[in-house]
């Protein structure tokens, strides 16, 4: 299901205040009164041993996927339909895509760096992390509404395997999910980062 195709005509996109994603159309500073949902503070390290906090996509777009490097089903093709939007926004570093591994006691930084160089990908904007498990599936779950109103309910010991996609805007409010192993929607996620570009 594609929620960030449900536009107003002047193609500004929905913002989303609940895990249920019923999208709410306002102008930025209705926004800033009315969205009380943002992305939570986090830290964990990327795939060079770097410390990755909040702070990184402080005033910047970001895209988070959810993936693990052992996974043989969604992930694969999550990572290939992703590299779309790296090659599109590559050279744009007011563009991040974040990576959160869903297997963080395996995801090592070390395994995530062999599986960036083995997909071939090399944007210093694109960063694969790994922590403490509870903090990530927290975060995935309460802040990025993950798995819907489903994982909302969910606690860290039930194991997170999405295919959502979800795209965070400037002031880290949520403003759109997508399949992550669709082309078509991938796409769309294109176009929306295009529309969030001119906010």
């Amino acid at each position: 299901m594609m929620f960030s195709c449900q536009k107003r005509e002047d193609n500004s996109l929905p913002y989303y205040n609940t895990p249920d994603f019923t999208p709410q159309f306002l102008s930025k500073n209705e926004a800033s009164e009315k969205i009380t949902h943002h992305i939570d503070s986090f830290s964990f390290r990327d795939q060079d041993n770097k410390i990755i906090t909040d702070k990184a996509v402080n005033h910047k777009i970001h895209v988070a996927s959810f993936i693990f490097t052992s996974c043989g089903s969604i992930c694969p093709t999550i990572i290939e339909n992703l590299s779309v939007v790296d090659k599109k926004f590559k050279n744009d570093p007011n563009v991040l895509l974040l990576s959160f591994s869903v297997t963080p006691w395996i995801d090592n930084p070390q395994k995530l760096k062999d599986f960036k160089e083995l997909h071939k990908i090399n944007n210093p904007n694109w960063h694969f992390l790994t922590g403490n498990k509870g903090e990530i599936y927290k975060l995935a779950r309460q802040s990025y509404f993950a798995e819907e109103d489903l994982g909302f309910t969910r606690d860290s010991t039930q194991f997170l395997h999405t295919e959502h996609i979800i795209l965070a805007d400037q002031d880290k409010k949520i403003r759109g999910i997508y399949n992550g192993t669709l082309q078509t929607d991938i796409q769309q996620l294109i176009k929306d980062i295009e529309t969030l570009k001119k906010e």
